[in-house]
This record gives C-alpha cells, sequence and structure tokens, in this order.
C-alpha cells in the first residue's frame, strides 16, 4: 500500500487568510497546508480517497491524481466535505457513480446538502453512490475496518485500511481517546493522527494527545496532521520522537 497526504492543515489551512503564519516559517515549503485529505492506494493501483476538503482540486492537481476507486468520508464539518464537486471530473467515463461510504448520520446530513451528487438531475449523473459504511468490509482489495470517535459534541469515524499484512490508521478529527481506538488502531504499521496545536483544544487532540495515541496504539509509525499555524514543521520535527513526523501536503509513504 501507499499513503499520500494530500492535505494535513486545520479548518482555515495554514497560512489563513490575510497571509497569517503564525509561528510557521514562510520560507519553509512543508509549512504550506491545504485541508486534510488522504489517499490510500492498494498494490494495484487502486485508490481509496478520505474526505473531499475544500482544496481538493489543487490538490488531485498538485499530487497526480486523476481517479479514485472509492471515498469514505470521515464527517460532514465543512472543510472536510465542502469539495464534494471536484469529483464531478473523475466520475467522467466511468461505466457508474464512484462507491462512497460514511457513518449514518454523515451519509444523511451529506445527502441533505449536497443530493444531486448522489441522485443525478436533469441529465446529469449520479456522482457518487453513497451507502452507510457499515456494509463495507473491502473495496477495491484493501480492508476497511472503523469507529466512531467523539469530536467535541459531534462525531468522526477513524479508519483503519489493511493489505497483505500492511495496515494504516487514520484518526483527524477526536477530542477524546477511546479503548475502540486503541483496538482498531493496535500495532498499525502507520499512524495519521489530529494534532492541532500544542494546548489542549474542546474539539481537536493536542500534541499530548497524539504522541498518547501513538505510544497506547505501539504504532510503528506517527504522522501528525490537521496542524494549526502554531505548528511549524522543523519545530515539530525536533521536539518528537524519532519515529514520529509532522505531516505536509503531498507526503507519500510506500508499505
Amino acid at each position: 500500500m501507499k499513503l499520500t497526504i494530500l492535505g494535513s492543515g486545520t479548518s482555515t489551512g495554514v497560512p489563513r487568510i490575510g497571509n497569517d503564519w503564525g509561528e510557521c516559517d514562510p520560507n519553509e515549503p512543508r509549512n504550506r497546508r491545504t485541508r486534510v485529505a488522504i489517499i490510500v492506494e492498494g498494490d494495484d493501483g487502486s485508490r481509496l480517497l478520505v474526505d473531499t476538503p475544500t482544496d481538493l482540486r489543487q490538490q488531485f492537481l498538485s499530487c497526480g491524481i486523476d481517479r479514485v476507486d472509492g471515498v469514505l468520508w470521515t464527517h460532514d464539518h465543512a472543510d472536510h466535505c465542502h469539495g464534494i464537486d471536484d469529483l464531478r471530473p473523475l466520475r467522467y467515463g466511468r461505466g457508474g457513480p464512484i462507491p462512497g461510504y460514511a457513518a449514518s448520520e454523515t451519509v444523511r446530513r451529506l445527502r441533505q446538502r449536497f443530493g444531486y451528487v448522489f441522485a443525478g438531475q436533469h441529465g446529469y449523473h449520479t456522482i457518487v453512490e453513497l451507502d452507510n459504511l457499515d456494509r463495507v468490509r473491502m473495496l477495491s482489495g484493501i480492508g476497511i475496518g472503523h469507529c466512531q470517535m467523539p469530536h467535541g459534541p459531534a462525531q468522526s469515524t477513524a479508519f483503519r485500511f489493511d493489505q497483505a499484512g500492511k495496515t494504516i490508521g487514520y484518526a483527524t478529527d477526536f477530542s477524546e481517546i477511546t479503548s475502540e481506538m486503541i483496538d482498531l488502531f493496535y500495532k498499525v504499521d502507520v499512524l495519521v493522527v489530529d494534532c492541532l496545536r500544542r494546548q489542549p483544544h474542546p474539539t481537536h487532540s493536542h500534541l499530548g494527545m497524539a504522541l498518547e495515541l501513538i505510544e497506547a496504539t505501539r504504532a510503528g509509525h506517527g504522522i501528525l496532521t490537521h496542524l494549526d499555524k502554531s505548528m511549524d514543521y522543523r519545530t515539530l520535527c525536533a521536539e518528537t520522537p524519532a519515529h514520529v513526523e509532522p505531516a505536509y501536503d503531498g507526503l507519500e509513504v510506500n508499505l
């Protein structure tokens, strides 16, 4: 498998509008962050996309993505789903809609907000065939495990991807570590973890919590994502353990 970090930034990106870099060095290109999403690629080249952020078009262009074989959503917050229309060009030439999955409440909210995507209108094709996540165990040859995570008053879905003995975990947008999360991610090869900032936050993981989850799951390699403008890339590299690194847009990990 291969993991590609399409975006590694929080909901406002880095820099924020107004060219606000915060504590991030503007001369370090890995500090320029679009909103979070990943691609998980199978050994046969099949690609699963997790989330459709508002920067999706530019992410696809930057990373050379012109096809996906399935889409998964963690939750319905704007920075994770409002780039959904950028899936339209990936529907062209397909024999049918792109398979898509999310937790039941996320499915309901996505259908309510983007009905045309899931039921073609006025001669336009359906872009995504959306179904409940409980109905899928494998997609395009990649095994999928999941659980729900606390995200302040809301919930977000955690994912585990398995193929040929290799494992990738993805946990963005959580505010508490649960036993279900530890079980899901136990001994994964790579764990991508929400790490908004250093100080605690009511709806997101902070640096201490992110490192705690990596340690509790005995993950082989940790990658910190959903980073805000206080999280300078080189500073984070210097203060994290050797098996943990900050994400950056375009980062690829081959397993």
